[in-house]
């Protein structure tokens, strides 16, 4: 599977424009996004890519800004040695969990070790969403409990959940690079207790419930998909989601109150959000 890599360049390149244009592009099939000197480098499928969209979005966007953007089509590629050069380091997550790859020495020694080589720029625990999908992670009791991690990227979510306790664990994303990444990454952790699916939320229909779903993915597909997770959540189970905004919080509850779900708690990053709903 191919993608395209833009480089978009932001004027005034600042955190808010970049958070604005990601959760933009994101709503268009945009799947992860990398911070740079000049704006954001932002990757899509081949396949999904529109160009009326892009231009779309810089149209509407909602701050005074100047965007341009260069694109080029990325071939698969040793994703490691370009995060080791480039982008990808160790990562603290509440002082209990480092998420680092192979090629890092000198690692913090903390309660829960997890070891990700990334193949694709996504899942690695650096954005505001996965990090704080992380800390509610750890706050969690998750022993026996069967769990679900939806956009699983490289399975860091999955990967910590089967650290601590849980099983059954199942981990589902869209993407044949993240499903390919996460069962490289499921033996590197030794975590055989996962089961990894290739497809969307349709695939739900053929599982168990589950105590504790996580879905990371963005506002469209989460309010989409939705009443699937709901179907399938036990009775007092806990659903958590982010990929969204704190000014999406009242759709994404209204949609959630609808199908029987009550709003327990929200963390917030950089206007980002992760929320956690009750069954």
């Amino acid at each position: 599977m191919n993608y395209l890599e833009f480089q978009f360049s932001v004027s005034p390149n600042n955190e808010i424009n970049a958070d604005i244009l990601s959760a933009m592009l994101g709503e268009i099939g945009f799947e992860s996004f990398v911070s740079t000197d000049k704006g954001i480098d932002a990757y899509i499928q081949t396949s999904l890519y529109d160009e009326n969209n892009v231009k779309e979005v810089i149209e509407n966007f909602p701050m005074e800004a100047s965007i341009s953007f260069t694109s080029n089509e990325v071939i698969a590629q040793n994703w490691n040695e370009e995060w080791e050069k480039h982008y990808f380091q160790p990562i603290i997550i509440e002082q209990k969990c480092v998420i680092h790859s192979s090629f890092h020495k000198d690692i913090p020694q903390t309660e829960y070790d997890i070891l990700i080589d990334p193949k694709m720029s996504f899942g690695t625990g650096h954005h505001e969403t996965t990090s704080l999908m992380l800390t509610f992670l750890l706050e969690e009791e998750l022993s026996n409990k069967s769990f679900l991690d939806m956009g699983c990227g490289t399975a860091v979510l999955a990967i910590l959940a089967s650290k601590k306790g849980a099983n059954p664990i199942t981990a589902i994303d869209i993407d044949e690079w993240a499903t390919d990444n996460a069962n490289e990454n499921i033996r590197l952790n030794e975590t055989n207790n996962i089961k990894i699916l290739l497809g969307d939320a349709s695939l739900l229909q053929n599982e168990n419930n589950f105590d504790i779903i996580f879905a990371n993915i963005n506002r469209n597909i989460l309010l989409n998909d939705m009443h699937n997770y709901v179907a399938k959540l036990n009775d007092n189970g806990h659903l958590f989601m982010s990929g969204f905004y704190k000014q999406d919080i009242p759709v994404i509850e209204e949609e959630a109150n609808r199908l029987g779900l009550k709003l327990i708690d929200f963390k917030e990053r950089n206007n980002w959000v992760a929320v956690k709903f009750a069954k």
